[in-house]
């Protein structure tokens, strides 16, 4: 019986005879995904979900005019109909020069992806990480009065990508995450906490951290009461920096530089932050999550400088955009799916720590907020980088966290934000595939009573 990957290996083969018997250029990308989540409610287990799915996506370039498509079905039958619908669709599509296929490297980055003792950890092992993290934050405060889910999540995926130029590229990776959501009461007020613990390997989750940081993000809102407008200065928790991070984001994006959709467009080698900011994307980051030998078009990973001391350095491209811009690609062409096609996306996004430690930052000051939730990201504008959204944190008065603050919105754009920067802390702290230490900014407005 054929391994995932030989079961891979063998259909992009079958794609690629059949797309060159067509007089085709075709890309193949091939994934096989397993998904384990383990859901606990009491230190019970209450959900345990295992899932699976395999399948290609067959991009095909015919005189320049691109088509798609996909399929879950590995069979020869299959494949050959995907083949033909992409083919179809091509005839359709009108001749683009900047469509082409990635041309194999010489060599590849040497990243490691892969944690042999997630696999060997055994399922009861895992449900008592997420045991462990309830029991942590139930310890922290008797003021917890509902653990509403805690959970153990992990998961593995191959992935292949050939062309026709010769391209044959693979890569096994997994990664192992824990989180926990909560609720603190005390007298009649409540107030909700979470955590979230995702990493490369198992042995450095640590389920009391994160059932203790949840417990502590509850426990001190409660009692929170709103603030008089005005302005002040601010200091955004690393959990916040990493949302504003994904604001900023499409002006950093080629396609939307060569659409005039970026602010930061013919800015390079210009100040577009506080001199203290250096911004990276680096796709080869030991541990990152979004770390690999390549991107979903198979362009060797690498780091990307793209602010240093507030100056642009660069933009993210993929392939298509790169070509347009008449560059090389940055490694940057994300896929997500083999339903999908690539598209332009960071990888591990991390804003450099300065050297300041956050208690520092907040007794230097006579009066200021912590900034430790954002709500409404969503209404944001990523082109234009204006924003007001809701916000709850804690006052900072004569130096000192004196007492929780929600029912308020802060406003501004984010562009000016970047340059009213005049603190970073020595607190580096990674969500997900974005990182941000402790930023203090000099003001910022305050919409409240």
């Amino acid at each position: 019986m054929q391994t995932n990957e030989e079961l891979l290996t063998t259909a992009g083969a079958i794609a690629l005879d059949a797309a060159r018997k067509k007089a085709v250029e075709a890309e193949v990308f091939l994934l096989y995904n397993r998904e384990l989540s383990i859901e606990l409610h009491a230190e019970r287990v209450e959900t345990l979900k295992e899932a699976e799915e395999i399948g290609m996506g067959v991009r095909v370039l015919n005189h320049g005019r691109m088509g798609f498509a996909y399929s879950s079905d590995l069979s020869r039958a299959a494949i050959l109909q995907v083949v033909d619908n992409a083919v179809s669709i091509s005839n359709c599509m009108t001749a683009d020069e900047y469509q082409s296929l990635v041309e194999p490297s010489v060599c590849y980055p040497q990243v490691t992806c892969f944690d042999q003792q997630i696999v060997d950890t055994t399922l009861e092992e895992k449900i008592a990480l997420a045991q462990a993290s309830e029991k942590a934050a139930r310890d922290f405060d008797n003021r917890i009065s509902l653990v509403e889910k805690s959970a153990y999540e992990d998961s593995q995926s191959y992935t292949v990508i050939m062309n026709s130029k010769g391209l044959n590229v693979s890569f096994n990776e997994n990664l192992a995450c824990i989180y926990i959501a909560l609720v603190a009461r005390e007298d009649e007020d409540s107030q909700t906490g979470f955590a979230v613990m995702a990493r490369r390997e198992i042995a450095d989750l640590s389920p009391e951290e994160c059932g203790r940081e949840a417990a502590s993000r509850a426990v001190r809102s409660l009692k929170a009461k709103s603030l008089a407008s005005q302005q002040l200065p601010c200091i955004m928790e690393p959990y916040v920096a990493t949302r504003f991070m994904g604001l900023l984001l499409p002006s950093l994006y080629g396609d939307a530089v060569l659409k005039g959709k970026s602010l930061w467009a013919g800015k390079i080698g210009q100040p577009v932050a506080s001199p203290m900011l250096n911004l990276i994307d680096d796709g080869i980051l030991p541990g990152g999550l979004a770390s690999a030998p390549f991107d979903g078009e198979g362009t060797p990973a690498r780091k990307n400088e793209l602010i240093r001391n507030g100056l642009l350095q660069s933009y993210l491209y993929d392939n298509y955009s790169g070509r347009k811009a008449g560059i090389q690609s940055t490694g940057n062409g994300r896929r997500g799916s083999f339903r999908s096609l690539p598209a332009i996306g960071s990888s591990n996004l991390i804003i450099s720590p300065g050297t300041m430690a956050p208690e520092q930052m907040i007794a230097e000051l006579d009066s200021g907020l912590l900034i430790t939730e954002v709500m409404g990201m969503h209404t944001a504008n990523p082109i234009s980088g204006d924003f007001s959204l809701g916000a709850s944190g804690m006052l900072i008065e004569a130096g000192q966290l004196t007492r929780p603050v929600r029912g308020i919105t802060i406003a501004g754009n984010l562009h000016q934000l970047l340059k009213n920067i005049e603190a970073l802390g020595s607190d580096l702290r990674f969500y997900g595939t974005k990182a941000a230490p402790s930023i203090r900014f000099k003001q910022l407005s305050i919409g409240g009573n």
